[in-house]
């Protein structure tokens, strides 16, 4: 396995799937859009959405660039047939441990059911554990969402602890189910 300094900014995972760098200006209209169209289908789950307006898919966007320089986030649209559909990424919490990367993602309720997270979790795994000193992957979400967690389940993530968290979205229980995967086990 060759190691990176970062993520690569455009993975081809097959011919209907691409996860790849946001591109601030163009990517604002079709991200907004989906956004939009995606709102009942997220507001339960994603806290953001309470103060969605095209100002803060601007500098969500914006800020894109710099998170990823700084190693902090690698966020990728979800590109499926050519149209954007989601969004996903690689993360690190001001409280995650040295060596953990974190998995977030979220679709337009038009693709779900698909396959298309679990296909992006499995290369952002992969291209996590290219990262040299990345020793564990983390996927977190609340446990009353079982869609998150049907994704780590397949993965062969490993169920952990739940830590409370401040419920923030209508349909949060103020816990966090933690899956993990080791490097030893992705390789193994």
């Amino acid at each position: 396995m060759d190691l990176l300094t970062e993520p690569r900014p455009v993975i081809a995972l097959d011919d209907d799937l691409t996860l790849r760098a946001f591109d601030a200006g163009a990517d604002l209209p079709e991200f907004f859009r989906v956004i939009e169209e995606s709102l009942d289908h997220l507001r339960p789950w994603m806290p953001w959405t309470a103060e969605h307006s095209l100002d803060h898919t601007t500098a969500f966007l914006a800020g894109r660039s710099s998170l990823w320089a700084s190693g902090d986030e690698y966020t990728y649209a979800i590109v499926l047939d050519g149209a954007l559909v989601g969004s996903c990424g690689l993360y690190r919490h001001e409280d995650t441990p040295d060596g953990v990367l974190e998995i977030g993602y979220w679709l337009h309720p038009a693709a779900t059911g698909r396959g298309v997270v679990t296909r992006a979790a499995r290369a952002l795994a992969e291209e996590a554990f290219r990262v040299p000193g990345v020793d564990r992957v983390e996927i977190v979400h609340d446990p009353a969402n079982l869609a998150s967690g049907a994704v780590p389940a397949r993965l062969g993530f490993t169920v952990g602890e739940r830590r409370p968290a401040e419920a923030l979205a209508p349909a949060e229980t103020g816990e966090n189910q933690v899956w993990c995967l080791p490097r030893s086990r992705w390789e193994g």
